[in-house]
């Protein structure tokens, strides 16, 4: 296996594991009442992110996300040649760790649908869906005791219209973004040491779904909608998962606003911040500068 083949593999595992934890912690917590309160599920989801970075980041770098794949490119910390197949390898694993989270909570999934009185691949049936892709607004914040009502969720839906869900995730990647910069950056002398940056970022993350997830259950990746969403709709789901209850928002919302607001945290670090951590010639003593010479 050559370098190339061992990151793809890196890539896959990474951003399975990554799935694998965050949407099995949401299917825990749906369907099975197992997590108690929003910061339980977003903990998971920051472990999650430290355990593929701590497994994969030696040899791949465990982007575990095309929007940070692409932001990285854009920036120059990556090259563009291989992004294409480090984002198939990120949607690929996300997609075969949310076909083991179906066949592991197949009966919870068909006693919520029951539940609640709805038909798989009817759009009552996001109440299963969004253990996999998303929905905004946060479809968990329906009452879960009453049967499914399209009445209710139109009422419901205006809550988060789709430019608010858009500037959300915008936001919110953006802020990923600016501090995966900064923690991996040997330039910025706050930093951490390198073996303590994948808790920073799995950390930042959990933050961030605390904020985000009511709103639009906290994407900032598009590998981690893309992949599980495709999943449901060939698994049964079929339009209620894609394009899904939002319309075009799966495109717009959870694939184009993370790659959006990745790309602007990058700017940020590379325009605003690091130019702060390199020290200008004319700031150089004399004798500082004659060493350098």
């Amino acid at each position: 296996m050559n370098a190339t083949t061992r990151s793809l593999v890196s890539e896959f595992v990474g951003t399975f594991i990554l799935v694998l934890f965050g949407c099995g912690a949401v299917h825990a917590g749906v369907l099975t009442g197992a997590q108690v309160g929003l910061w339980q599920v977003a903990i998971v989801w920051g472990l999650g992110v430290m355990f593929a970075v701590y497994l994969c980041g030696g040899i791949s770098g465990a982007h575990i996300n095309p929007a940070i794949t692409i932001a990285l490119a854009f920036w120059g910390r990556f090259e563009w040649n291989r992004v294409a197949g480090y984002v198939a390898a990120q949607v690929a694993g996300a997609f075969v760790a949310a076909a083991f989270l179906f066949v592991m909570f197949s009966g919870f999934l068909e006693k919520k649908e029951k539940d609640m009185g709805v038909k798989r691949g009817e759009p009552g049936s996001i109440v299963t869906a969004m253990c996999y892709g998303e929905f905004h607004p946060n479809p968990a914040g329906l009452p879960q005791d009453q049967p499914w009502s399209d009445a209710q969720w139109r009422k419901f839906q205006t809550l988060v219209p789709t430019s608010r869900a858009l500037l959300t995730e915008v936001l919110a990647t953006a802020i990923l973004a600016l501090v995966v910069f900064g923690v991996t950056d040997s330039r910025n002398t706050a930093a951490p040491p390198p073996y303590l940056a994948p808790i920073i970022i799995g950390l930042t993350v959990a933050a961030l779904i605390s904020i985000a997830a009511p709103l639009t259950q906290a994407c900032f990746n598009p590998a981690r909608d893309f992949g599980p969403r495709l999943f449901t709709f060939l698994a049964g789901w079929g339009t209620a998962a894609l394009p899904g209850i939002n319309g075009t928002s799966w495109l717009t919302v959870y694939i184009a606003a993370p790659i959006v607001g990745a790309v602007a945290g990058g700017g940020i670090y590379q325009y605003a911040l690091l130019p702060a951590f390199t020290v200008p010639q004319a700031t150089l003593a004399p004798a500082a500068k004659q060493r350098k010479s």
